[in-house]
This record gives C-alpha cells, structure tokens and sequence, in this order.
C-alpha cells in the first residue's frame, strides 16, 4: 500500500502537513502592504443623509458613462461600424470613473 494510514483520518493527516509559521508570514507581509487610506480617511460625500465612499460614485459614475456611451453609439448608427464595442464602452467608462475620481480627490486640476 503506497500511502500511510494516519491515526484520526483525512483531517489530521491536512493539519499535520501544513505549516502553520510560513502562512502566517505570508498574511502579515501581505497585510502591511495594504495601507492605503491616509490619515484623514477614505474620502467619502454625504448624499440624502448616507456617507457614499468615492470609489462608489466613481463607479455608478462609469457604468453610467458606458451606458450613455452605448445609447450615443446605437443612436448615431456608428454601433454598425465600431468593432469590439463592448472594449469601447468599457473604455469610456472606465475613463469617466477615473476622471470623477480625479476631480473628487482634488487631483484632476
């Protein structure tokens, strides 16, 4: 029989050959490069009385840049000429929501 039996079955024989030091390194060192909110903290707007992060709004504001990109798109007829239109949307959305994250963090001017 090439495998050994191991008193306890499956599970002791996974927690026996799994060590425990080099896994806990690992998520210490990839935790202290996690840091990157600043002092003050994330910035976030208050909306109807609910804080709304920024890379929320970015997002919502993206989606709704592709979105209004597509409607340009079909609307104009340029839907039949633009190959890849899903990489184009995508790109103009990604776009808006960068150039609004931008201007929300004081960055763009």
């Amino acid at each position: 029989m090439p495998f050994k039996t191991i008193p306890g079955g499956v599970r002791a024989s996974i927690v026996q050959r799994v060590p425990r030091f080099p896994a806990v390194a690992v998520v210490v060192a990839l935790s202290l490069s996690l840091q990157g909110c600043t002092l003050r903290g994330a910035p976030s707007y208050e909306i109807f009385g609910a804080y709304f992060p920024l890379w929320l709004l970015s997002a919502i504001a993206g989606f709704v840049g592709a979105l209004i990109a597509h409607r340009i798109f079909v609307s104009t007829g340029w839907a039949q000429i633009v190959p890849f239109q899903l990489s184009v949307c995508l790109a103009i959305g990604l776009t808006v929501a960068v150039l609004f994250w931008l201007s929300g963090t004081g960055q763009l001017l």
